[in-house]
């Protein structure tokens, strides 16, 4: 089964709630909120206020995109705040395990990122621990980048390692998605694709049903 993830980072914040309301109505099952902190990344976005803002008026899924260094610091917090599932990125963590098990005992799912010049090996030692894995398309920080068409053949590899260890584990991609590239990442193995410049520019709620109808 295939999921839809539209990100906040690319809504309208003057118009936030609305435009949430929106997608919810359109029928994703996901939101996806990305945390930086100017640090791990250059960018600074939003935390805690908006999560918790948006999860009193959503019943969506608050996936939950850790781009922060030191990210075993905020766990307790979000989860109580609302996130549903957490995922830290393994260049940004010194105590993966711990934390992952920190994530799961809370309630939440577990995911574990890597950035597009970062191999696939990195991630493999948490494959087992895991809810998800996120193949990062476009270097973390800013929204509106261009797909990084290398990193269809990580996808592929991640997809794979799934397969061959018969694993439950999603495998989510972030970065540059559109309708025109869509299909080629679905066949890689994708199964949850974050986009946000392709829904919340324009019609929103026209864009995440042309999503899901082209991922059904």
């Amino acid at each position: 089964m295939n999921y839809l993830c539209p990100s906040i980072l690319a809504a309208d914040f003057w118009e936030l709630g609305r435009q949430v309301e929106l997608v919810e109505k359109a029928g994703a099952p996901y939101l996806h909120i990305d945390v930086m902190d100017g640090m791990f990344v250059p960018s600074i976005s939003f935390g805690m206020p908006v999560l918790e803002s948006v999860r009193k008026r959503s019943k969506l899924f608050m996936d939950v995109h850790m781009m922060v260094a030191e990210p075993e610091r905020y766990i307790e917090e979000l989860i109580r705040l609302g996130a549903d599932g957490i995922t830290i990125h393994v260049e940004a963590c010194d105590c993966i395990p711990e934390t992952l098990e920190k994530i799961r005992s809370l309630g939440a799912k577990t995911g574990i990122a890597i950035n597009p010049e970062t191999p696939v090996s990195a991630a493999l030692p948490y494959i087992k621990m895991v809810d998800m894995v996120l193949v990062m398309t476009v270097r973390p920080g800013f929204g509106g980048q261009a797909y990084i068409i290398d990193c269809i053949d990580k996808i592929k590899e991640v997809r794979r390692l799934i397969d061959q260890n018969c694993l439950d584990v999603k495998l989510e991609i972030d970065g540059g998605v559109t309708l025109s590239n869509l299909e080629m990442n679905l066949v890689a193995g994708a199964n949850v694709i974050v986009t946000g410049s392709a829904i919340f520019k324009g019609d929103i709620e026209a864009n995440v049903r042309e999503f899901l109808k082209r991922m059904s």
